[in-house]
């Protein structure tokens, strides 16, 4: 990591002594040796690869550029940047200068800049710093778009010629991701390039819950099996018990724990809320040990993760974590629906949205799924009767 000068450059200095401050030396000796990476830190020493964003975006080893890149942004040497957006723009920028016609081209260029890039950043900038900009839904929008363009380019049409029964073709003759289009439909609309056209919003489909018994044994397997990683132990239990899904917990931080004494909380929304015994114990050893034992190299001392992943000053991925979960028996999804649909059944809609972080919309849904309202609860309240618990 010496520059032509013999010494690191200043801006390395942070990942320099972040690598020889490597808790598992061996480990980082192999990948100074062996990693796809060491290359790439060698050649921003050298001044042979520019320091910047762009320099690694264009790297031939994108995989060990985009770690190297966490390395840098966790120590100062990168500014941070919104990763997802960014992957966004690059790829609809790639995917839209690949359309050869150049009408369609410009269209799906247009819808994507000012339809589909324009809400995204504009979510994101309400969003948190620490949280992960949702793109795949945006991502779908402009693949339905092309796909459509395609679709009627090989058959010799237009969208100015298109009307609703050649659509309707369209949609039942191929995959229910078609149904994505809708958006694009919806904005030509507006503008006056199309006759309205209308793609069915896709019905929703709650899919099966875990069943009561099952969730429950494997909650306690959680709660008592000591053989099994903390990180599992504490993910698991927010999602068979909280209702929590994986994208959410993957970035929770260590400020959302609360330790008072013997009392735990955890804020999973706007409330904090209290964690009994003994899934108190392993979340508040979570926040106060971490798990740099999983952590990549050069990752930071501290971290403000409370589920650090590999790469340097990122949490876990939501897929990393559900492939840790999976052999455990739990279906993130299949466990949150049966959490959610015992918490409704307890709980009044605006508690349940409150205290989980879900809409008053959704929260409300799941309380008739349940078979609770709020006459129930207030009789049982005025009754001085408690709301149910099982730990």
């Amino acid at each position: 990591m010496a520059g032509p000068d013999g010494t690191v450059p200043a801006a390395l200095i942070g990942v320099h002594d972040a690598i020889v401050a490597s808790a598992s030396p061996y480990k980082a000796l192999n990948w100074l040796r062996t990693g796809a990476g060491a290359p790439i830190l060698a050649d921003l020493a050298a001044g042979r690869l520019a320091l910047s964003h762009d320099a690694l975006d264009t790297h031939p080893r994108p995989a060990a550029a985009r770690y190297v890149r966490h390395m840098l942004v966790a120590h100062g040497a990168l500014p941070e940047r919104d990763e997802a957006l960014a992957a966004l723009e690059r790829w609809i920028g790639a995917t839209v200068a690949g359309i050869g016609r150049p009408e369609d081209r410009q269209l799906v260029r247009a819808f994507a800049t000012w339809h589909t890039l324009r809400g995204v950043r504009r979510r994101a900038a309400r969003t948190a710093p620490t949280r992960r900009t949702a793109t795949r839904y945006a991502h779908n929008q402009v693949a339905a778009a092309i796909e459509l363009l395609d679709w009627l380019a090989g058959h010799h049409l237009t969208l100015s010629t298109c009307d609703q029964s050649t659509i309707d073709h369209w949609l039942t003759s191929g995959p229910a991701a078609r149904r994505d289009a809708r958006h694009f439909l919806a904005w030509t609309t507006q503008r006056g390039l199309t006759r309205e056209l209308v793609v069915p919003v896709p019905a929703q489909h709650d899919g099966d819950a875990l069943d009561a018994e099952h969730r429950w044994q494997i909650a306690r397997q959680l709660l008592h099996d000591t053989g099994l990683e903390l990180i599992d132990r504490v993910a698991g239990s927010f999602v068979l018990l909280y209702a929590q899904p994986l994208s959410r917990i993957t970035v929770m931080t260590t400020d959302q724990v609360g330790v008072h004494g013997r009392q735990v909380t955890v804020r999973f929304a706007r409330h904090d809320v209290d964690i009994p015994e003994p899934l108190a114990d392993l979340v508040a050893t979570l926040a106060a040990t971490g798990r740099q034992d999983h952590v990549g190299i050069a990752a930071p001392a501290t971290t403000q993760w409370l589920f650090p992943g590999h790469l340097p000053g990122r949490p876990i991925t939501a897929s990393r974590l559900g492939a840790r979960l999976g052999p455990l028996g739990i279906d993130a999804r299949a466990a949150r629906r049966a959490a959610l649909i015992q918490l409704a059944a307890q709980l009044p809609a605006p508690v349940l949205a409150d205290s989980l972080g879900i809409t008053a919309t959704t929260a409300t849904d799941w309380v008739k799924t349940a078979g609770g309202d709020w006459a129930n609860y207030a009789a049982s309240t005025a009754r001085g009767t408690a709301i149910p618990q099982r730990h």
